[in-house]
Formats: C-alpha cells, sequence, structure tokens
C-alpha cells in the first residue's frame, strides 16, 4: 500500500478549517469538527485516562465548559479491557460522554512504565515505587507485564489501532516510542525510525478498519531535545497523510528545551492539520505553544492540583492557591471573588480548607471543577484574543500574577 497517495483520514466526517490567523504571529482559531460534534481552537483536552475525570461526572465537565476529553488505551486495554467498552456501545457510551474524544495509542507508557513519567524520570524519583514493567521493545512492539495481573502482553502498532477503534474515539494517535531525554542521540535516532515505521505500520492498519471514517489519525512527532531529529520526524509525519500532527516525547530537562522544540516544529507543519501538544498544561506554556500554531493541549496538570488541594487562581499571587496552607482556615473570602463560575466560586476558601484537611470527597471535586472552569475561561479569552488582535494582552491579564518563569524549571507534566 503506497501510504504518501491516500487522502488525509478523514475527510469525509473530520474536518478542520482555520477560521482567524492572527497577523503577527502563528496563533490561529479554527474549527475542529468529528462524528460526535465540533470544537472550536485553540482548546484543551482533558484527561480521562481511564474513561474517567477522577471526581467529576460528564455532566459537570459539560457545565464547567469542556468540549473534549481524552482517555488512554494502554490503562483501558488492562483494565477492563476494549472488547468490554466495544461490548457497551464504545467509550462514548461507556462514559456517557456525548462529545469529541481522543486516546493516546499506549506509547508514552513504553516511557512512563519504566521511569514513572517526565518529572519522575528528571528527578531520578520514584523507581523503587514504580517498578519497570517493560520487557523489550522490538521492531514488531512493546513487550510488557500488566501491572494489574503480570501476565506479558505485546503492543504493536497494528493491536494499538484495533483497540482504539474498538475504544471508539473521535481522534486516535498512532503507536509511537516516547524516548528519555538522558537516552545518547545514537539511541534516539534509531527509536524516532522505528517511531516511524511504527507509525507507517499504524496509519496501514487504521485505512484498512476506518471505512466508515469514525476516526480520523494523528501522527506523532519525536526526536526528543535535538532540533535536526525534531525536523527529520517534523518531515516523515508530515508527508504522510494523516489527519493532524501530534507533538509529543521528551522535551528536555527544561522551559527552554521545551519553547525550542515547539520553535523548531513549527515552520515545518502543514497548516491544514491540526497540531496537537501532547502533555502540556501550564498557562505560560500554552501560551508559547499558542503563538506557534498549537491548535489542542492536554495534560493532567489541572484536574491532579485540584485533587491535591490547589486551585488555579490567576488574579492571585502565584496563580495559584494552596488551599492546605494554614492561612486560610479563617478565611471567609470566596474561593473566586470575581464569580467566575458560579458553581464553584461561591464556597470560602476557609471551608475548602476544611475540605481538604479532612480528606472530604467534595472539597477534591469543587476544586477540580473550578480548574476545569479556569483552563476553559483561559481558552475562550486565547481565542477571542486572537481573533480581537488582542492575544499580547489577554497573556499579560493572565500571567501578571504568576511567578517570573523560570527556564531552568524542570518541565514535569507527564501525558495523560
Amino acid at each position: 500500500m503506497n501510504l504518501r497517495t491516500l487522502e488525509p483520514s478523514n475527510p469525509r466526517t473530520h474536518s478542520f478549517h482555520i477560521t482567524h490567523h492572527c497577523t503577527t504571529m502563528g496563533a490561529r482559531t479554527g474549527v475542529l469538527q468529528t462524528p460526535h460534534g465540533e470544537i472550536e481552537t485553540p482548546n484543551f483536552i482533558f484527561c480521562a485516562t481511564k474513561a474517567a475525570i477522577k471526581g467529576l461526572a460528564p455532566d459537570v465537565m459539560k457545565r464547567a465548559g469542556s468540549d473534549i476529553i481524552l482517555s488512554n488505551l494502554y490503562h483501558l486495554m488492562l483494565q477492563p479491557g476494549a472488547d468490554v467498552i466495544e461490548h457497551q456501545g464504545g467509550l462514548h457510551d461507556f462514559m456517557r460522554w456525548q462529545g469529541p474524544m481522543l486516546t493516546d495509542s499506549g506509547g508514552y507508557q513504553v516511557f512512563a512504565m519504566q521511569f514513572g513519567g517526565i518529572s519522575d524520570e528528571v528527578k531520578g524519583r520514584n523507581k523503587a515505587a514504580r517498578p519497570n514493567t517493560v520487557i523489550d521493545i522490538t521492531e514488531e512492539g512493546v513487550i510488557f507485564q500488566s501491572y494489574i495481573d503480570g501476565r506479558k502482553i505485546l503492543l504493536t502498532a497494528e493491536t494499538s489501532m484495533h483497540m482504539q477503534r474498538q475504544l471508539g474515539a473521535d481522534l486516535i494517535m498512532a503507536f509511537d516510542e516516547c524516548t528519555a531525554f538522558h537516552h545518547s542521540k545514537d539511541y534516539q535516532i534509531a527509536a524516532l525510525a522505528r517511531s516511524n515505521r511504527w507509525g507507517m505500520r499504524s496509519l496501514e492498519a487504521f485505512t484498512k478498519q476506518n471505512s466508515d471514517g469514525k476516526q480520523a489519525l494523528y501522527g506523532i512527532v519525536q526526536g526528543a531535545h535535538y532540533q535536526d531529529l525534531r525536523e527529520s520526524a517534523m518531515q516523515d509525519v508530515t508527508a504522510l497523510p494523516y489527519f493532524g500532527t501530534a507533538v509529543g516525547g521528551s522535551f528536555g530537562k527544561s522551559k527552554d528545551d521545551l519553547y525550542s522544540i515547539i520553535k523548531w516544529c513549527a515552520p515545518l507543519h502543514k497548516p491544514e492539520r491540526p497540531v496537537h501538544l501532547l502533555g502540556v498544561g501550564d498557562i505560560a506554556d500554552i501560551f508559547v505553544g499558542i503563538k506557534y500554531g498549537i491548535d489542542t493541549f492536554d495534560c493532567v496538570q489541572p484536574t491532579r492540583l485540584g485533587r491535591h488541594g490547589v486551585a488555579l487562581m490567576p488574579s492571585e499571587n502565584g496563580g495559584r492557591l494552596n488551599l492546605r496552607n494554614a492561612r486560610f482556615r479563617d478565611d471567609k473570602t470566596p474561593l473566586d471573588p470575581e464569580h467566575h463560575h458560579e458553581f464553584t466560586s461561591h464556597f470560602t476558601r476557609g471551608y475548602l480548607h476544611h475540605l481538604i484537611k479532612a480528606e472530604e470527597m467534595l472539597g477534591m471535586q469543587i476544586l477540580v471543577e473550578h480548574n476545569v472552569a479556569v483552563m476553559n475561561r483561559l481558552m475562550r479569552d486565547i481565542r477571542h484574543g486572537i481573533r480581537t488582535g488582542t492575544l499580547e494582552q489577554v497573556e499579560a491579564k493572565w500571567l501578571s500574577n504568576a511567578c517570573v518563569v523560570d527556564t531552568t524549571k524542570t518541565y514535569g507534566e507527564a501525558r495523560g
């Protein structure tokens, strides 16, 4: 099969068109159409890793303004199993979420099951707590041991495509190997070539099974923190008829590394394709990505912070409130005095401090919903700023109280 002669997947049921270009930078707005509805871009995709947003039901995600969520193949293939979800009607029916969905291919877990996640790998932690379950990486695929029952499993490009088909998400990812930044350049070169071959196999398997056009496939750009490898990966991905492009893998040790990778990739994107940045959720990082044409982002950060008692609060010094701190014990101030989100903003900071300290589930639910609403408000403001030529003012407003970006800071948010 000559993959390069195929039409991008899948123009009949999926489409992406740009509605506005920024005149001074690469930022743009668009509409991404899927069989389960459309989303305006730029947009943020929340991580329902195991077919659930931790702490929030789908209707609560909707009232907080969410348009799209994602789930992860790796975890769902182990529990409850892709065949079980298929029997339940796919993820949309299984979760009772009727909006657009994305699934990851499982390739990221090749990395995460070895190193525990980007931040853990950078900082060298959690190695004892998280044993390496990856047995071998071969041309065929990845052999790993289930963390649930210990059985050995082979995950390949073909099985990833088949199981993502069973899960039924609108947007899916090609199978890839996410390398670690400490791997040698020789290993990065070999892994990148392998990921490209896996990508072509993913595309071939996807094309055979997607005759009804229910799904669209993204190719993933790897290459770690090497400019020549990132540019080579971009050329390989854009040469193949993927529907979209996802920039992923190791983003190095620092914010500077991440921003360099975004900049290297930007001139090589196909402008008619949607571009996704995997595993990035810091507000400052989102603004950088927006300026270089990134259309969608995903990260566990907003919901994870809420579960740990932290509220995203751009109007406060540092841009966050850690409601575990004792200073909030007697605080009668509403969580958000400007009442941006009617369902959470009126709870007092003192009450939320109590709930978090008492480990009451309600406290985590309120803060997770608040953080989801904040991220959705951020993306609405960004879209408005692009359309009206005021993106720089929007950025200044959102980051005015944040700490000055430390570009030597570890980039530590993993893909869901």
